[in-house]
C-alpha cells in the first residue's frame, strides 16, 4: 500500500467512526420510539444554531483540546497517561489558588501567572508517574490512576480547609484573573466563551512544531517507537520519559486552568474526577494524536455535549443518547482495525474488478 493510500485511510478512519457512531445513536433512538432526524436536528440547532450556541460549543471544546494534546504527547512517547483528569484538576487548583491570593495584580500579569502555575502543577503531578516509570519501571497506568484519586481528595481538602473555612466552593475570582472578555461575550451573544480558545489553538500549533520539527519531538517519538533502539542511539530514555509525562501533565493542567479561570471562575468540591480528563482522551484518540485532528475532534465533542443539552427540549430525546453516540465513536476508533480491514478488502476487490475488466477488453 502506498504512503498516499495509508494517509487517506488514516483520515477516513475517524470520519467513518463518527458516521458509524451517529448511525448507532439513530438506531437506538428508533428502537426506543424517538425520531432520530428530529433528535439530530435539535442537537445541531443546540450546537451551532446561533452565536450563543457556537460560543458555548467552542467554550466546551477548549479544555478538551488541551487535555487531549496532553494525552497525545505522552501517547506518542509510548505511555498511556490515564491520569490527565487528575493533572487537570491539579492545574485547576493551582491557578485558582494564585488568583485568590493575588486578586489585585494587574490582569496582564495575573492571568499568565495563574496559567503558568496551573501548567506547573499539572507537570509536577504527571512528572511523579514519569519519574517512577523511568527509575523504577512502574506501570504509569496504575500510578496515574492512584494519583487521580489522590488529586481528587487533595483538591477537596484544599477547598474546604485552605481556600475557605469549611465551605464547598471558593469565592469567585477577580476580574483581573478571568479569561473572559467583553468582546468575546458580546460577539457570541452573552455566551461564556473566553480567551482560552485562542490559547488552545496556539498550543495545537506549538505542540505540532515541537513534535515534528524539533530534536525533543524526534526523541520523544523515537522513544515511543523503540526505547531500546533510542537508548542504543545515545538518547536518554529516562530523561525523555520524565519530559514526556511532564509536558503531558502541563497541557492537562492548562486544560484544568481553563475550567477555573474561564468557565466556572472558582473551584468547588467535586464528587468525581472532572470529565474533561477522560473526554480529552477520547478526543485525542479520535484526532489520531495529531494536534490539528485534535482541534477538529475537540470542537466535534464540544458540539455533541452542548447540542445534546437541547435534544430533550426539541425532540424529547434524552441526553443519554449523546453519551451513547460518544461511546460508540470511541468504540469504533478503538476497533479501527476492523474499519481498516474492510477498507483494504474493498480496495483489493476494486483492483481485481478493474484488472478483470481490462483483461476482458483485451480479449474482445
Amino acid at each position: 500500500m502506498t504512503h498516499k493510500n495509508e494517509r487517506l485511510i488514516n483520515l477516513l478512519v475517524p470520519v467513518l467512526s463518527v458516521v458509524l457512531g451517529l448511525l448507532l445513536g439513530a438506531i437506538v433512538m428508533l428502537a426506543f420510539g424517538y425520531d432520530p432526524v428530529l433528535g439530530y436536528a435539535s442537537l445541531i440547532d443546540g450546537a451551532v444554531g446561533g452565536p450563543f450556541y457556537i460560543g458555548e460549543t467552542l467554550r466546551q471544546a477548549t479544555p478538551l483540546i488541551l487535555t487531549a494534546l496532553g494525552f497525545a504527547v505522552a501517547n506518542t512517547a509510548g505511555f498511556f497517561n490515564i491520569g490527565v483528569a487528575g493533572q487537570a484538576l491539579f492545574g485547576w487548583v493551582g491557578s485558582i489558588s494564585v488568583a485568590l491570593m493575588m486578586p489585585d495584580l494587574p490582569k496582564l500579569l495575573l492571568v499568565p501567572l495563574c496559567l503558568l502555575v496551573g501548567a506547573l502543577c499539572g507537570a509536577i503531578w504527571a512528572g511523579i508517574a514519569g519519574f517512577l516509570r523511568a527509575y523504577f519501571d512502574t506501570s504509569e497506568v496504575i500510578v496515574t490512576i492512584m494519583l487521580n484519586y489522590t488529586a481528587l481528595y487533595i483538591a477537596n481538602h484544599v477547598v474546604r480547609n485552605v481556600l475557605t473555612k469549611g465551605d464547598d466552593a471558593t469565592p469567585q475570582i477577580s476580574e483581573n484573573a478571568s479569561l473572559r472578555t467583553d468582546w468575546l461575550t458580546t460577539l457570541t451573544d452573552n455566551s461564556t466563551l473566553h480567551l482560552g480558545l485562542i490559547i488552545a489553538v496556539m498550543m495545537c500549533i506549538i505542540v505540532w512544531i515541537m513534535m515534528q520539527k524539533t530534536t525533543l519531538g524526534y526523541e520523544l517519538r523515537a522513544v515511543g517507537m523503540n526505547p531500546y533502539a533510542s537508548e542504543y542511539a545515545g538518547m536518554s530514555t529516562k530523561k525523555n520519559i520524565i519530559l514526556a509525562m511532564a509536558i503531558s501533565g502541563a497541557l492537562a493542567g492548562l486544560g484544568g486552568s481553563m475550567e477555573g479561570l474561564g468557565n466556572f471562575q472558582n473551584l468547588f468540591v467535586q464528587g468525581s474526577m472532572p470529565s474533561i480528563g477522560f473526554d480529552g482522551m477520547a478526543v485525542s484518540l479520535l484526532g489520531a494524536g495529531n494536534p490539528f485532528g485534535i482541534l477538529v475532534a475537540g470542537i466535534l465533542f464540544g458540539a455533541l455535549k452542548i447540542g445534546g443539552v437541547s435534544m430533550p427540549i426539541g425532540s424529547d430525546v434524552p441526553t443519554e443518547v449523546v453519551d451513547i453516540v460518544i461511546a460508540s465513536i470511541i468504540f469504533f476508533v478503538g476497533s479501527s482495525y476492523l474499519i481498516r480491514y474492510f477498507m483494504k478488502k474493498f480496495k483489493r476487490n476494486e483492483q481485481k474488478l478493474i484488472a478483470a475488466n481490462g483483461t476482458k477488453k483485451g480479449v474482445n
